[in-house]
């Protein structure tokens, strides 16, 4: 049994990772019949395809099943892995039911919308669409979950600023100034002529470097150094 369709440039690209092979595919047929706005262009059922078809494929959207083929949980480990592939694909996650740590940990990880297995597949589509709009796909109880997650994380620190910059590689120094210049991650990695993934391994080491653990923290760090410029006087 087979629903998977050719893409077109109006189409927007799924791919569907779910334990269970005739589950994807009546969600596929689901998502594609009477619909020509979306297009399923693969369907997996263990991590390490799914993993597979999005380095392949690279679809506009991964609709990933927490519980996969080769065991529960991971489609976290597909989700984790996504966020290495400098890639455009926007992920949901499919959980059985709005369980707070299976919300919280999607959200960490990077989805962008959290969608119920009890829900039909024609609020999915929606949800689809929704994401693929660059919005976020969350109902109330899940926002809610979220914020107090949130509120539990250790406030924002004004960090002062010392002799940590000089642990700096030049490249990581050009990074943080650019930060501080108010650039975002894109706006860097195309300044410098790398991928958004080799930035935020940067970001990464500066801020074990430097004690900082955000990239607000950073940039405070870096506006209030007194040896750029570009201190700020509070």
């Amino acid at each position: 049994m087979s629903h998977l369709t050719s893409t077109t440039r109006d189409t927007i690209s799924v791919l569907i990772a779910d334990a269970d092979n005739m589950s994807a595919h009546l969600i596929a047929d689901g998502l594609t019949r009477g619909r020509h706005e979306i297009s399923v262009i693969g369907v997996s059922n263990s991590s390490e395809e799914a993993i597979y078809e999005l380095e392949r494929k690279r679809p506009d959207i991964a609709v990933i099943n927490a519980h996969l083929d080769d065991g529960p949980m991971t489609g976290y480990l597909v989700l984790q892995h996504l966020q290495l592939l400098s890639t455009q694909t926007m992920a949901i996650m499919m959980i059985p039911d709005s369980e707070r740590d299976l919300v919280v940990d999607a959200f960490r990880g990077g989805a962008r919308g959290v969608f119920s297995r009890i829900q039909s597949v024609k609020l999915l589509s929606k949800c689809i669409r929704t994401v693929h709009e660059g919005q976020i796909w969350a109902d109330s109880q899940n926002i809610r979950f979220v914020l107090e997650f949130l509120a539990r994380l250790k406030p924002l620190r004004m960090v002062k600023p010392g002799g940590g910059m000089n642990r700096l590689t030049p490249r990581e120094a050009e990074v943080v100034q650019l930060l501080a210049e108010g650039m975002s991650t894109k706006e860097i990695s195309f300044k410098l002529q790398v991928t958004e993934h080799t930035i935020r391994n940067y970001l990464s080491n500066i801020y074990i470097k430097l004690g900082v653990s955000s990239r607000v923290e950073l940039a405070l760090y870096a506006v209030t150094r007194e040896d750029t410029g570009n201190s700020v006087r509070m």
